[in-house]
């Protein structure tokens, strides 16, 4: 190690170094006073990068911003066979005592670490350590990776990005100097970069599109279809704003559960009171009744606003896959029947998770405001100050209420 440090410093090029962390087949229970179960010596005696056993199952994902040749590592890594072990990475320093009692010594961590492969909470899996002076660059790999793969990438990747005057020096053919290459080869290359840089700055830019629509649909779909409580409830307020209709909180405004959860509306068309329900197994029946109760005490309530129907929203069976449970809500056929009678319709969330993933807001706004909706759309909604005379509504963005 000596000598190879000593030779790249000497060409004032960089040393590249692969270190393995971690044991596949070791399965002792380790010391819980200890930061780490594995660990590799990098740049110096006191600096190490240290090593925590992740649990079986763990799929790592590509750092955010990774390019060139850290990002074709990553790529080339995540091909491992499943069920192969990671390690969760972290830089430590050294604190000693001295034998005599004098004193300790405190030796910090020198150097930066590079995430490449992350795990699910953003800790480097696979990382390049990098020593202050930018002179060594050690990349460190989970035990049980091919170092066929691994080879390849230094060859191909690594060495010409890092260390281009070794393959030089090696007269490798896997090494294109551009001192002695022709016009049409400069172009062609040239022209082969710039698609590359394209397609890798465009693959950025999706992958963050794909997160920012992940981070925004994952509260509706797991309220809607696994929630209970006011999670759901603000699911399925969000569900109705985003297809184009007026949402009001009525605990909020009311004061309490004094109605149904929530008083839905659109321009032009008559209001519905709303009740949210989960249920871990099949629903009840009487969950019906207590709509049907709430419409009747509305007058007292806000006789100034009149709504003609209700509608019940119901996650049952939320503890079950939602390709497991029943298509319908009520399956009773005596019960089905009356339904037909009252001013109440019931919905399921797995029905309307369906709707709202497909951006179908016709069926949405039918199946909440009925028939009427059908050919309705949503004007563009105006601010208080253009329109002062409005009733005071609030508007639903997702958020948990308190």
């Amino acid at each position: 190690m000596k000598r190879l440090l000593a030779g790249a410093r000497q060409r004032g090029e960089i040393a590249l170094v692969l270190a393995v962390i971690g044991q596949v087949n070791e399965d002792r229970t380790h010391n819980s006073l200890w930061s780490g179960d594995a660990s590799v010596n990098v740049g110096d005696l006191f600096t190490s990068v240290g090593g925590q056993r992740l649990p079986a199952g763990t799929r790592p994902q590509i750092a955010p911003d990774l390019s060139g040749a850290d990002r074709d590592l990553a790529i080339r890594l995540l091909t491992r066979p499943e069920g192969s072990p990671w390690w969760s990475l972290h830089l430590r320093g050294v604190h000693l005592e001295r034998g005599d009692g004098s004193g300790s010594e405190d030796h910090p961590a020198e150097g930066a670490l590079d995430p490449i492969l992350v795990d699910a909470l953003g800790d480097p899996v696979v990382a390049a350590w990098t020593s202050p002076a930018g002179s060594q660059r050690w990349y460190v790999i989970p035990d049980g990776t091919s170092w066929d793969n691994v080879l390849g990438w230094l060859v191909h990747r690594a060495l010409p990005e890092y260390v281009p005057g070794a393959l030089r020096r090696a007269r490798s053919p896997y090494f294109v100097d551009p001192d002695l290459q022709s016009v049409g080869e400069q172009t062609a290359r040239q022209t082969l970069d710039n698609l590359e840089a394209q397609y890798a700055d465009e693959k950025r830019q999706l992958e963050r599109t794909l997160r920012e629509a992940k981070e925004k649909a994952e509260p509706v779909r797991y309220g809607l279809l696994y929630g209970s409580g006011s999670e759901l409830v603000n699911a399925v307020a969000q569900v109705l704003a985003d297809a184009g209709m007026h949402t009001v909180d009525l605990d909020e405004q009311l004061g309490g559960t004094k109605s149904a959860d929530l008083l839905v509306s659109a321009e032009g068309m008559s209001a519905r009171l709303v009740e949210v329900k989960g249920v871990s197994g099949p629903a009840q029946e009487h969950l019906v009744g207590h709509l049907q109760r709430h419409l009747e005490t509305w007058p007292q309530l806000q006789p100034d606003e009149p709504v003609s129907d209700g509608v019940l929203i119901v996650n049952h069976q939320h503890k079950l896959h939602p390709s497991e449970r029943t298509a319908e809500v009520y399956s009773r056929p005596e019960f089905v029947a009356s339904l037909e009678s009252l001013p109440v319709k019931v919905i399921s969330t797995v029905e309307l998770f369906n709707w709202w993933r497909a951006e179908d807001w016709t069926a949405i706004r039918t199946a909440v405001l009925g028939d009427a909706a059908t050919s309705w759309r949503p004007a563009a909604p105006t601010s208080p100050e253009q329109s002062p005379s409005a009733p005071r509504r609030r508007w639903w963005t997702g958020g948990r209420r308190g």
